[in-house]
């Protein structure tokens, strides 16, 4: 008996269906779970006495409004224009609003939903990287939000490198991490 061999496309077919049904079932449980909101003022950390005060940053003296084209309720906001990430509670108060450094693919405006998160990794660019949270792809790149261990800005990327990284402070990126679980929603805006 001659063995039947099915097409890697069906395979692959297989696979995506599979994996879209389990991040939704994610989505939904992650929806009936409690919801993390993510503290304005940043913890302190070993290094720091927990009285210190962070250097203050010219850029975050008055804190940008929530865009109004971003939706409501519970949701991650990215302004491409900004470069700035709001973390806005489901009363449609923004609980954190920090600066960003995108990569070299941006992602589309509209409204995506946090489809995976990894704790760290070593990024495109071969820096350490964690709190990975990740919402779209686009041109086979990868989009998400992460910091580098370290907390530097990404060093510039080399000529033609594809980047998906969005970049942020460590304490941005622990705030991040803690409110963006799976499927909150992401709303990126021009």
């Amino acid at each position: 008996m001659r063995a039947v061999r099915i097409p890697s496309w069906a395979w692959v077919t297989g696979l995506t269906a599979g994996a879209v049904v389990a991040v939704a079932v994610l989505a939904v449980q992650a929806e009936r779970g409690p919801q993390p909101i993510a503290s304005a003022t940043p913890r302190p950390t070993a290094s720091a006495p927990a009285d210190s005060k962070p250097s203050a940053d010219p850029s975050e003296a008055a804190p940008a409004p929530v865009p109004d084209d971003s939706g409501t309720g519970r949701r991650v906001v990215y302004s491409l224009g900004e470069k700035r990430v709001w973390l806005v509670d489901a009363s449609d108060s923004a609980r954190r609003t920090f600066a960003v450094w995108p990569g070299t693919v941006s992602p589309d405006p509209g409204s995506y939903a946090v489809s995976s998160r990894n704790e760290a990794t070593t990024g495109s660019d071969g820096v350490e990287i964690e709190n990975i949270v990740y919402f779209t792809a686009k041109s086979g790149v990868f989009i998400g939000f992460s910091n580098a261990l370290d907390g530097s800005s990404p060093p510039p990327p080399a000529e033609g490198a594809q980047t998906g990284g969005i970049r942020m402070r460590a304490a941005d990126g622990d705030a991040l991490w803690a409110f963006g679980t799976a499927g909150t929603t992401v709303v990126v805006v021009g």
